[in-house]
This record gives C-alpha cells, structure tokens and sequence, in this order.
C-alpha cells in the first residue's frame, strides 16, 4: 500500500521532480519545499519522507551521501579545513564547523535568515554567515558575545587587522600601569608581573565597541604552556596552571616574561590563514537571555546547541577569560546549565517564541547533549520533545539520530556526563 501510494505521489508530482533535476543548486530548495507539501499530505511516515528528501536534494553532503556516512564524516577533525576564524579562542562544548555547515546547506538556501540563541562560540552564525545566510544570534554569556562578535565583523583582511592592533597597542601602552594587589591573587599566579600588567591595560582597551575581534584574538592567547601564549604553564581549555608537571625549579624560561604585541600580531595572522569574507549576508548579535530577547518575525531556520543541562559550568571553566572581560562579575553564579528546572524554561521560552516567529516550512534543528545521570528520569532530548509537541503543535519532528562525543572536543577526558548529542530536526508544518 505505501509503495502504490509512494508511486502515485512520485508521478503526481513528476514536473517538481523534473525541476528539481534540471534546476540549479540556487532554485531546488523551492522545488524541494514545493514537494514537501505536497508528500507531507500524503505520507504520514516521517523516516520515508526524510529519506526520500536526502535522496533529492544536492545541496549538502547530508543531501549527496546517506546520512550515517555524513554522520561518520563528523567524527574526523576540519581544523586544517575550516575557516581559521574558528579558532579565535577555545569554548567548552564547541559545535564542529563541518557540522554547522551541513545542516545549514540541508535546511536553509542563500539569503534566508538563520538563528541561533545560544550562539556559544558564534560557530553557527559564522558558517551561516559564510554560506550567504543572514544571521540573527544571541547569547546570555559575556565570553560568548565577544567570539560570536569578533568572528562575524572581522576587519576584512589581514593589513586592516594589522593596523588596527597597532593602534590597540599604543593606547594601552599610554596606559598607567594597574595596581596590581586589587588583581584576584588566583588571576595573578597564572602570569608574569609585567606581563599581566600589558593583559590587563589592553584588555581596557580592547573593551571598547568595535574592538571585539581583537579581543577574542587576545583572550585566545590568553593561557596555555606554549611559548606564543601569555601564562605560565597551564592548559589551554580549562585554566589550570600546570607547574607540576612543568615546576619553575626545571623549567625557569617558562616563566620569563612574555610580551604581549608580538604574541597577538602572530595570533591575527593565523586567524587570517583561512579566511573568505565575500559573503553579503547581514548579521546581528544580541546580548540577552531567552526569556527577555526578541525575535525577528520570521525566521527561516533556527539552529542552536543549547547549554549542556546540568553538566558543565561555563563561567567557572571559562574564568580567566570572562575575568578579563568583566572583573566584576560574579564567576559561579547560577545559569541554564546548572539545574534541571532552568532549562526546562530555557526551553519552553524558545518554543512559544518560535512559534510566533518560525516560518510555514521552516526547519528547527536542536543539537542536545545527553546526560548520563540516574537523578533524571528523562533525557534532555525526551524533554526538548515533549515541550516542543505541546507548545509548538505545528512543528513536526521529520528526523532525529544520536551522535557519540569524542574525547577531544571534552573539557576533561574523564567526564561521565555528556557522552552523545541528540540530533532533532523539526518542520513547521
């Protein structure tokens, strides 16, 4: 029975089909959506329809490969292949960039607008900004701002960068040198008394609206042990000095003073290794919590990881750099990822705002890290499900798959709480 109805759908539709074959890349995404409504009001299976709509399209790897291939593609590292702004500076729980891309080039065409609200390190705004997508991303993190920021208004070449850093430096070198006894005595045992001093006047003034790119540039140089960084020996993640494995008794060019221009003119250059700027998309950041941001009215696809529900603290593993960002503000104060209830209302706020803003056909796609924990009798994903289906009555889940974890994108490789990320792509119908 499914396969004669199958059949009759297929022949019914055989001009769409024939325009989506002979159509160029740019124009097949409103055959496919033409299709789509069409096989939504005929086939009642989700799976076939998501199957048969990979089979069709050509417009990303999701679209020319079966999925668990594109799946299994994930899995290998695109640092030698990604855009290099990328890598401005490291973030827990980063979203691969090949990841973000294919799903923007399955569920969204050039020019549409595409969201994120918990925009972390800004890796889905780039890459849709980089594939002619207007963007539209927030976040409630200072830290995220400032990379989400630095890597969509980029200067636009290397020599512009240049300049500008230069201009940085000599400001923060007219500076008076900070008192250094109201530093937090944890800040100062990461860094060089002379070299703290430079971190802290050009973090005054890389502060400044318009400067974020070198902010970001300057926080990612922040701490690690190798020579082109600013800290003494410590990771580069998570800040934890790391003298015994590297004690100054053994190791005393470690912690000599280390200069901060040549250091941050190196960094700009490898951000600018890989780098393609030609898109003409717009893009917009907003600084705000879920509950209080506004939405554009229409949103054609809205892609998010939302924070790791109970599992991973941002501002205490990111310390160091938010410190420099803000010395005020309090480092271990509560957030959306600390309990269960916050982000339950995290995401209800963003289901009943998507449903005033995701368009007819739009595509929701929810990247939700899995915790392993028998204090919960859910996982995250079982409870982004069941909200979505009772707020948002009209988005449908077309397809959902896990993807395990690797070692090398956790923040400590003896973590026991998010092993897989759970994949739901949703359609408004």
């Amino acid at each position: 029975m499914y396969l004669l109805l199958r059949l009759s759908v297929l022949r019914c539709t055989s001009p769409v089909l024939r325009s989506l074959n002979s159509s160029p890349p740019g124009s097949r995404l409103h055959a496919l959506r033409t299709f789509n409504s069409i096989l939504w009001y005929n086939l009642p299976q989700k799976w076939p329809l998501f199957k048969l709509q990979m089979e069709l399209t050509g417009l990303s790897n999701i679209g020319r490969k079966p999925i668990n291939s594109t799946i299994e593609s994930w899995r290998h590292s695109c640092a030698n292949s990604e855009c290099t702004l990328h890598q401005l500076s490291p973030y827990i729980g980063k979203l691969k960039s090949s990841i973000a891309r294919d799903l923007i080039l399955a569920f969204s065409n050039t020019g549409d607008l595409v969201a994120d609200t918990f925009s972390g390190s800004g890796t889905i705004p780039l890459e849709a900004f980089l594939n002619g997508r207007n963007v539209f991303a927030s976040d409630i993190s200072p830290y995220s701002r400032i990379l989400t920021e630095g890597k969509l208004f980029a200067p636009p070449n290397y020599e512009e960068a240049i300049r500008k850093a230069e201009k940085l430096i000599k400001l923060s070198q007219k500076m008076p040198h900070p008192d250094l006894r109201k530093v937090p005595k944890w800040v100062r045992a990461f860094f060089h008394p002379n070299t703290l001093k430079e971190a802290i006047n050009f973090a005054s003034v890389a502060k400044q609206p318009g400067n974020e790119f070198f902010l970001a540039c300057f926080l990612g140089i922040l701490h690690h042990q190798r020579p082109g960084f600013l800290s003494y020996p410590s990771s580069h993640l998570v800040p934890y000095l790391r003298d015994k494995k590297y004690p100054r008794e053994q190791f005393p060019q470690l912690y000599d003073y280390r200069e901060l221009k040549p250091r941050l003119f190196a960094k700009i250059k490898r951000a600018y290794k890989r780098i393609s700027q030609d898109s003409s998309a717009k893009a917009i950041f907003r600084k705000s919590a879920i509950q209080h941001l506004t939405f554009p009215t229409k949103i054609d696809c809205f892609i998010t990881s939302p924070p790791y529900m109970n599992a991973l603290d941002y501002s205490r593993d990111n310390r160091l750099r938010i410190w420099f960002i803000d010395p005020t503000r309090n480092l271990f104060s509560d957030n959306a990822t600390s309990r269960k209830s916050l982000f339950i209302a995290s995401m209800a706020n963003l289901a009943q705002k998507l449903n005033y803003s995701l368009k007819r056909n739009g595509h929701c796609i929810l990247i939700i890290g899995e915790e392993v924990s028998r204090s919960f009798n859910a996982h995250p994903s079982k409870i982004v499900e069941e909200l979505f289906s009772d707020l948002i009555p009209s988005l449908k889940l077309i397809y959902s798959f896990t993807d395990k974890i690797p070692d090398i994108r956790r923040s400590r490789k003896d973590c026991r709480g998010i092993k897989t990320e759970r994949f739901l792509i949703f359609q408004r119908q």
